[in-house]
């Protein structure tokens, strides 16, 4: 289930940013992700279509 993602415009600029989310507590991430889909929905069958 995809419930949060980014688009970089570089791929040194996504593993960048992947690699500095890897760091971060778990709470963070969680609150990454709730901040940007509060009900957590599968954004697979939504979001990526229209990129």
């Amino acid at each position: 289930m995809l419930v949060w993602f980014e688009s970089h415009e570089t791929l040194t600029a996504a593993i960048q940013r992947e690699t500095s989310l890897k760091r971060w507590k778990r709470d963070w991430k969680l609150d990454l992700i709730t901040a940007a889909n509060p009900t957590w929905r599968d954004l697979a069958e939504t979001e990526l279509w229209g990129l």
